[in-house]
């Protein structure tokens, strides 16, 4: 069985390889998470507390926390579940899962440095690797090197060196998010402005008479003296006027004493 040891202090791993099963009854038949001493694995590992994080059986199935048998099983998977990665939005799929417990049938056991023992292990404690990405949002980079909010955090990115065969060297750096620059603080004035612009808009549209008052005649019925009602086919006086003009009647009108 394989053994794939890290260390997250140092941020190193390496595989090993264990041929006697005696040396592996320790971790046989544990739940992952459970912490277990190494002494059993040599005299090098004296002193060291391991953590079962997962493991590999023969044919390739993960562990997976939270199934509680030693044997393999099929569970309904969805987005947001471990060993399951969706194709499409709400996909669900039955997937074959190897149970959280231990057993001489895995390939690999992956295993991580609780407690660090007596001696250094090459390879594994006495090797830093440093983290490929540094922070890339504006606050972690403050917290990162204790900056003050007046501090301009873009003089602090870390930035990477890229190599590439037949080129020169250059560096990257990310693009920091969420930072407060004043274009973003203008496109907020600007926001702001056109929400209250549409607010005082609709209310002035409130204030307005409605489109029903707005079309109610204003002539006053000759018979009655009142204003017709809303929808009265009765024509505006004035139609009047116009058509006698129109055909040169007035005046005719005027003689004989009809107007």
């Amino acid at each position: 069985m394989k053994l794939n040891v890290s260390y997250p202090a140092n941020g190193s791993q390496k595989i090993i390889e264990v041929d006697d099963e005696r040396k592996l009854r320790p971790f046989m038949e544990k739940r992952m998470g459970t912490e277990v001493a190494g002494d059993a694995l040599g005299d090098e590992f004296k002193g060291y507390i391991f953590k079962i994080t997962g493991g590999n059986d023969k044919q390739g199935f993960p562990m997976k926390q939270g199934v509680l048998l030693p044997t393999r099983t099929r569970l309904l998977l969805a987005d947001g579940h471990s060993c399951y990665r969706p194709r499409r939005t709400g996909e669900r799929k039955r997937k074959s899962v190897r149970g959280a417990i231990t057993g001489l049938d895995l390939a690999v056991l992956a295993l991580s440095i609780v407690k660090q023992g007596e001696g250094e292990l090459p390879g594994l404690t006495d090797t830093v690797v440093p983290k490929r990405l540094g922070p890339k949002r504006a606050t972690k980079i403050r917290r990162f090197f204790g900056l003050d909010k007046k501090d301009d955090v873009r003089k602090f990115v870390i930035r990477r060196t890229v190599t590439k065969e037949g080129k020169q060297d250059y560096t990257k750096a990310p693009k920091i998010q969420r930072l407060v620059t004043p274009q973003r603080l203008q496109r907020k004035r600007q926001r702001v402005a056109i929400k209250r612009r549409r607010a005082e808009s609709a209310r002035d549209a409130a204030s307005l008479p409605t489109v029903s008052t707005r079309r109610r005649p204003s002539v006053m019925s000759s018979a009655s003296g009142e204003l017709p009602p809303c929808g009265s086919k009765l024509p505006d006086p004035r139609f009047y006027d116009f058509v006698l003009r129109r055909w040169g009647l007035m005046e005719e009108l005027h003689v004989f004493g009809m107007i």
